[in-house]
């Protein structure tokens, strides 16, 4: 055993940092904003056997989803020789290891230390087009997975450093953006190779048996920071449960439910009893819903600390197979997150009325990602635009929520700044605002969503939108209310108003207005205990109506 403890933490720390800079480096090199703008992808690095050592910042709900893709790597090539150096292997599978939906794809690089397979560096990005029936490879209507665009199973996108040219020539023609979407991929190449290239530095620099020391002590290190704060938990079995509305084809609502189980030893998340998996694109995959269980186990115990596969060796996910939380093949996934978001929302909403200091009330609980394409006014191209929206979250018990943030899926990402916005796309940003519309009265008040207004400026742009808490609210909690929902309206030329909640390639016209609300969260406690002060605070701010003063919090500004 390497006994020289200094050593080993500056190559824990090293190895954190190489997450940093694969992070950096697909920012650089992508060519889509949903990449370098909104950073809707992740990176990281595993060990040989596919145990995550660190992941950058990005997309938290891909938190399960780049060591799992290894493993389910090292399944399929699992012979002597199999995997050699200089290969690279592409995956979108959603039911396999890595699996979202088919327009995050991963990159999956082993990393070679004299002849010895000792790592992997893992890429896993949005591409804004992977084909399929719809621009962007989103849809709220397909029925199968065929629907929804190129299917990636583990194949070798380099062998031995060559690149494959026939897998290139048929990704470039069967996708509406052959360039951006190339590009996108050798971003996640660069970023993998990038990665790989700091690891072997690393074990050229410490020598081999250092390194896996190393390895193996941050992934310890993971565990024993975890279960530390474990025992400061509250012990016992906790349950809670709620709905998706709709899946897409009208069918719903659906119910999913978790039962807790917090001991000592671990934690225990059972989604058994969730319903069936559904015939709409609202199915979540198990590795999904694995991802989105450690968030939250994440959360309740040490967020603090850098991500690792050590510090989930104390959780347990258990649902069985074909649940909209853990569909199965050929089962149709494209809006797969807002089935995750609600696993994430549910095990939360189990758990904060116990672990109030590290849970607040309800969010938006919806990405509210929206799609628009087109052809572009002045330069004649077509265009696809796709970005998460921002709404509220909830209340804590000693504050109000958080205004126009992202859900909890999205993690670190940002939305497309405007003038960029503009000039890549047929839309004109008229507002983009909070909203006071009804919800999320407590003693703290929960987080405001905001309205945001697109107005088309192209002859014409289809648009395609999902959300879920479109009828169900975001839970208050201590007597708090509930939030307001999520929708979409399109302002059309005659003066009426389309109300949606999700739709796929509907027709906007030029100086028409496609007008999203993202929910406001849940507040906490008795709305009569909020203070004259920040009540006045908010009539000012315009994040309440005088008539909601009076009827919410029995305040009257007049």
């Amino acid at each position: 055993m390497n006994k020289d403890y200094f050593t080993s933490e500056v190559i824990k720390d090293a190895l954190v940092a190489v997450g940093e800079e694969m992070f950096n480096a697909m920012i650089r090199t992508s060519m889509s904003p949903i990449i370098y703008e909104s950073n809707d992808f992740a990176v990281g690095a595993t060990d040989a056997r596919g145990n995550l050592l660190a992941q950058g910042n990005g997309v938290t709900a891909f938190l399960a989803m780049l060591d799992t893709a290894v493993v389910a790597t090292l399944e399929k090539y699992s012979g002597d020789g199999d995997i050699v150096d200089g290969d690279i292997i592409i995956t979108n599978i959603p039911y396999a290891g890595g699996g979202s939906h088919l327009s995050d794809v991963v990159i999956v690089c082993p990393v070679f230390f004299e002849h010895e397979l000792v790592a992997f560096t893992v890429n896993k990005a949005h591409w804004t087009e992977v084909g399929g029936a719809n621009p962007g490879s989103v849809s709220t209507e397909s029925t199968e997975i065929y629907q929804e665009g190129l299917q990636f199973n583990f194949l070798k996108l380099y062998e031995a450093g060559s690149i494959n040219s026939v897998l290139e020539e048929i990704i470039r023609s069967n996708v509406r953006l052959p360039d951006s979407t190339l590009g996108d991929m050798h971003a996640g190449v660069a970023a993998a190779k990038v990665g790989a290239r700091r690891i072997i530095e690393l074990f050229r620099k410490y020598n081999r048996d250092n390194m896996i020391h190393a390895m193996q002590a941050l992934l310890d290190y993971g565990e024993r920071m975890t279960r530390a704060e474990l025992q400061k938990l509250p012990k016992g079995e906790f349950f809670a449960e709620d709905v998706i509305e709709d899946d897409g084809l009208g069918n719903g609502p659906f119910r999913i439910c978790v039962r807790v189980n917090i001991s000592d030893e671990k934690v225990i998340a059972d989604y058994s009893g969730s319903d069936p998996q559904v015939p709409g694109p609202f199915n979540c995959s198990f590795t999904g819903l694995v991802t989105g269980t450690r968030c939250i186990f994440k959360a309740i115990t040490h967020p603090e600390i850098p991500a690792n596969g050590g510090c989930f060796r104390l959780l347990e996910v258990i649902c069985p197979e074909g649940t909209l939380l853990s569909a199965k093949a050929p089962a149709p996934v494209s809006i797969y997150y807002e089935a995750l978001i609600a696993a994430i929302d549910v095990m939360w909403k189990a758990l904060a009325p116990v672990v109030p200091d590290r849970l607040p009330a309800g969010h938006q609980r919806s990405v509210g990602a929206t799609f628009v394409s087109g052809i572009h006014p002045d330069t004649r191209e077509f265009f696809v635009m796709g970005e998460p929206l921002v709404g509220g979250w909830g209340a804590s018990t000693t504050l109000d929520g958080d205004n126009g943030q992202f859900c909890c899926g999205n993690g670190e990402t940002f939305n497309i700044p405007v003038e960029l916005f503009e000039s890549r796309y047929g839309l004109q940003v008229d507002q983009y605002a909070f909203h006071n519309e009804d919800g999320g009265a407590g003693e703290y008040r929960g987080g405001k969503g905001v309205v945001l207004d697109y107005r088309v400026t192209s002859d014409e742009v289809h648009l395609t939108y999902a959300a879920t808490r479109t009828e169900s609210k975001p839970w208050g909690l201590h007597g708090g209310r509930e939030g307001s929902n999520n929708y979409a309206q399109i302002l059309r030329h005659d003066g009426s108003i389309e109300r949606h909640h999700m739709c796929t390639s509907v027709s906007v016209k030029k100086d028409e207005v496609i007008r999203i609300f993202t929910a406001s969260g849940g507040g906490v406690g008795n709305p009569a205990k909020r203070s004259e002060e920040k009540i006045k605070e908010d009539l000012k701010n315009a994040y309440i109506t005088g008539e909601q003063a009076r009827n919410d919090y029995g305040y009257d500004p007049e």
